[in-house]
Formats: structure tokens, C-alpha cells, sequence
């Protein structure tokens, strides 16, 4: 059974949509640990009440990056961990890490890429006067946000939309489509041919989430 792994920073709302789909069996992995870079995130009180093991790790007990980076892959190693899920995880990872797990590092974004990529992605897209936007889930590569694309989902935005509305618009969006990806990766019906991935026998024809929801 593939073991997933995931690092979060805050409030952990992806983790645990993503825990729950592990324990329910709808998701067939092991979820080893949660790791997170900041002691106070909420993530760790979800965890707690799942009762998935979590690791802090300090970020500023290490010279730079690089380092940090190698202690959480040494870590991700030694559990046997296939696939590394960011879940709201406030850092960018380094080249350390994208070459410890080659495509097997999945990153959740607030827009649909590759529009608005980085920080504060639904205030952007206000601004910008869109008249939808969504979530993005995505392999990770080097870039910010620039990852191939495995699955996105797309949500109205309306005139009386604010930040926090849209947010909570694609929240439930994403709570859907990570887990639905992670259960295509661990079930290995996922396929990388440079920027083009295809989930094998999936449904790519109707919105509001392509490829279609299956199973979330």
C-alpha cells in the first residue's frame, strides 16, 4: 500500500479533507505523519484528533533552505513515503526536495492556473475582474505554481464577491479534488508526458471538475 506524507503551515483544512479520505478507506494509503514548519498551526490539533502522528520541524534551527529541505526529505525517507502532499504549506520547496521526489510532490493552488499563481491568488483575481476562477491541483516543479496540471474545478465569481467569499467558494472545491488526485496517483492511474498529464479512463467532458470528481 503506498504511504503518503503531508506538510502543512495552517489551519490544515486540506489535511485533514485529506486524513479523512485515508481512514474512511476511500483513499487506499497509509498517512504516516503530518510535518509542519510552524508549531502553531492548526494543522496539528486535526492531526491530534485523527490520530496521525506529527513532526515540527523548526525552520530556523537550519543554515538555509537546502538544509531544512534535506532534514524533511531524510525524514520523508526513512517513513518510505511515495507521494508528498503540500497542503497550505507556506514554503517553497527546494530543488533538494523536487529531486529527492520527482514527480511525487502534489501542491493544492487557490486559482486556475496558470493564472494568479503565488500568495493572495483569489484577491488577484478580483481585482483582475474574473468572472470565474477555482483550484488547481499540480505536480511540483521548480517554478512557483508551475507544476503539470492534474485536475481543475471551476467556481463562479460574482460582482459581490470579497476575498474571504471566494475563498470559501473554492475551499469546497478543494476539499474534493486533492483527495480525488491522491487517490489517482496511489492507484497509478496518472501518466506524465512532460506538461501533460492524463488520468487514465477518466471523464474529461463536463465542468465543473476536469477530469470528473469519481469518488469525492
Amino acid at each position: 500500500m503506498k504511504r503518503i506524507a503531508v506538510l502543512a503551515s495552517g489551519r490544515g483544512s486540506n489535511f485533514e479533507a485529506i486524513a479523512r479520505a485515508v481512514k474512511s478507506g476511500k483513499i487506499p494509503a497509509n498517512l504516516p505523519v503530518l510535518i509542519t514548519d510552524n508549531r502553531n498551526a492548526k494543522a496539528i490539533e486535526r492531526a491530534e484528533k485523527l490520530g496521525i502522528n506529527w513532526i515540527f520541524v523548526d525552520p530556523t534551527s537550519f543554515p538555509d533552505r537546502e538544509t531544512y529541505d534535506a532534514k524533511i526529505v531524510a525524514i520523508l525517507k526513512h517513513l518510505n513515503v511515495d507521494l508528498v502532499c503540500l497542503a497550505g504549506y507556506r514554503k517553497i520547496v527546494t530543488s533538494v526536495f523536487i529531486k529527492a521526489f520527482p514527480m511525487k510532490i502534489l501542491n493544492i493552488h487557490p486559482a486556475l492556473l496558470p493564472s494568479f499563481p503565488g500568495l493572495k491568488a483569489q484577491e488577484k483575481a478580483i481585482r483582475y475582474g474574473v468572472k470565474v476562477s477555482g483550484a488547481t491541483v499540480h505536480f511540483v516543479d521548480e517554478g512557483v505554481d508551475t507544476g503539470p496540471i492534474v485536475i481543475q474545478a471551476v467556481v463562479p465569481v460574482s460582482p459581490e464577491d470579497t476575498p474571504e467569499t471566494l475563498s470559501e467558494k473554492i475551499l469546497s472545491f478543494e476539499h474534493r479534488i486533492y483527495p480525488q488526485a491522491i487517490k489517482w496517483f496511489v492507484e497509478g492511474r496518472i501518466k506524465v508526458n512532460g506538461r501533460n498529464v492524463i488520468v487514465e479512463n477518466a471523464d474529461y467532458s463536463k465542468l465543473p471538475a476536469v477530469p470528473a470528481l469519481e469518488d469525492f
